[in-house]
């Protein structure tokens, strides 16, 4: 008997003139979450990521004592900073119960074109993971860059980079420091506040 198909639970997260949209392959099941939003997992480092790149405090948005993020000062900073999130698919089958992206089955893609065309201003993408780089250089046939790295291609009239970060799932092999030193120059390029220095 085949697993049953999931749905995404979120609607992309767009603040207005997103210039950049963070793309991943698709969020943990529910009893992982420790809040309603995505990188839900307290084990993720994403936003320990965030944190350290744009703080230089890996704690910045996290809440330790409840063991969750600190969801409204995360949404303040993607709304300032312009950042939007997804991820590549939209329904998809566990094919053995577990959060990795190997065990995921993609039963229905992201619309990558139609996501793009909502977000005129974006000209930034970044994948977090294989799966989700695979299914993005899949959908507009562009190839791949290596990690930590990007390429350029073209969609419509804008000139789009894509880079391809380390995931901030801990099953990745990198230590946090390293990731984020990893996204600490696509940060410091693209999400710097106006007259914000970079975090050394």
């Amino acid at each position: 008997m085949s697993a049953d198909i999931i749905r995404h639970p979120w609607a992309p997260f767009l603040p207005e003139y997103t210039r950049l949209l963070m793309l991943g392959s698709f969020p943990p099941d529910p009893h992982r979450w420790a809040m309603d939003f995505f990188y839900p997992n307290y084990i993720n480092d994403m936003w320990r990521i965030f944190g350290i790149c744009l703080h230089g405090d890996k704690d910045r948005y996290v809440d330790e004592q409840h063991r969750t993020f600190r969801l409204d000062d995360i949404i303040s900073m993607l709304r300032e900073r312009r950042v939007g999130l997804y991820d590549t698919a939209v329904a998809v089958r566990r094919t053995k119960g577990t959060a990795s992206d190997k065990d995921l089955e993609v039963v229905e893609p992201t619309d990558l074109t139609a996501l793009l065309q909502e977000i005129p201003e974006c000209e930034v993408v970044v994948t977090t993971g294989q799966k989700a780089t695979d299914l993005f250089t899949d959908h507009f046939g562009i190839p791949q860059p290596k990690v930590g790295e990007s390429v350029v291609f073209s969609f419509g009239r804008r000139e789009i980079r894509l880079f391809r970060m380390p995931s901030s799932s801990r099953a990745y092999p990198m230590r946090l420091e390293r990731k984020a030193a990893s996204y600490q120059p696509l940060f410091d390029r693209y999400l710097r506040a106006e007259g914000e220095k970079s975090i050394p």
